[in-house]
């Protein structure tokens, strides 16, 4: 197969519109100059049969033969998750570098070659992210990480962060110290926007299917920081994130989300149980066994609260 400079993988489950919206923003500002495709993997959604959600994908491209080639459909029979419908679409890509779209975004003209142009230059980019705004005009904050060591997460969650946002002391969960005008080093970036060098994804062979909705980014990015891999942040490209469209546990997108109670529900457990997994993968070796049962803890009643909510 001919390689392609640019494979884009979007994971779809319900999210039809979204996704006609994100094509549209991708076929609509893409340039000649960049080869691509795009590599949209449906995790058996309900709100449409497979034939529609097929549909959609071409007529977004109706009349423009160059680019409705440049576009592949997967229809999975269940909903396998986003790491296992990741590692589906990466089978199928060509391209030098992967980037993983999440179907709730719009991405700004000239987006996608900078972020190309970007990886070009500096080759110590395992991964990288542009600016991921929120409707409200919030940075998205999944997309500038820190690590959620236990004093990170400790901080984050006990609100010392939101009190003291520019404290390195307080703000590692979100970095909340760095200058976010400028192209900086960080943890992690976020599913919804990455954009992966596909040599640096193979050493990890690619995502770990562990994870079914949430933490997989994380473990991704952690994972290339091990391999000496580099993590940037590059706010002179802007994409838009609605954010939890799907899963519609998030307070953002909670009057525009696709989710039914049972998918808020299993977003929920499964965004704990992310955390628990993330825990025992990299930390559990590296703090004490008390501070182990005080994290625990705080997830387990974490989870009690989130569920009351659902």
């Amino acid at each position: 197969m001919k390689a392609v400079g640019l494979s884009i993988i979007i994971v779809s489950y319900n999210t039809k519109e979204f996704l006609r919206n994100c094509l549209v923003s991708i076929l609509s500002t893409i340039k000649g100059e960049l080869s691509y495709e795009v590599i949209v993997v449906d995790n058996a959604s309900t709100d449409a049969p497979a034939s529609v959600t097929s549909n959609i994908i071409h007529s977004t491209s109706s009349g423009q033969e160059s680019q409705m080639s440049n576009l592949k459909f997967v229809q999975n029979k269940e909903n396998l998750g986003f790491s296992r419908a990741n590692n589906i679409g990466v089978k199928q890509a060509r391209g030098r570098y992967l980037l993983f779209l999440n179907p709730d975004t719009i991405v700004y003209p000239n987006t996608l070659e900078t972020m190309v142009d970007f990886m070009e230059k500096y080759k110590d980019a395992g991964a990288a992210t542009c600016k991921v705004i929120m409707p409200n005009g919030e940075i998205d904050d999944a997309s500038h990480r820190g690590f959620p060591t236990p004093w990170n997460s400790f901080a984050y969650f006990s609100a010392f962060a939101k009190v003291f946002p520019k404290s390195r002391l307080f703000g590692g969960y979100n970095l909340g110290w760095m200058d976010l005008g400028k192209t900086h080093e960080i943890d992690s970036c976020a599913g919804a926007f990455m954009i992966v060098r596909r040599e640096a994804g193979q050493e990890l062979q690619w995502w770990d299917e562990d994870y079914f909705f949430y933490g997989e980014d994380l473990d991704f990015c952690y994972k290339l920081k091990q391999k000496k891999w580099k993590i940037y942040y590059v706010p002179t490209a802007l994409t838009l994130h609605y954010k939890g469209v799907s899963g519609g546990i998030k307070s953002v997108s909670k009057a525009i989300t696709t989710a039914d109670r049972k998918t808020k529900g299993l977003a929920t457990r499964e965004r704990f149980e992310a955390m628990k997994i993330f825990y025992n993968k990299h930390y559990l070796k590296k703090y004490p066994p008390f501070i182990t049962w005080l994290v625990f803890c705080g997830i387990n009643i974490k989870l009690w609260f989130a569920s009351k909510k659902v």
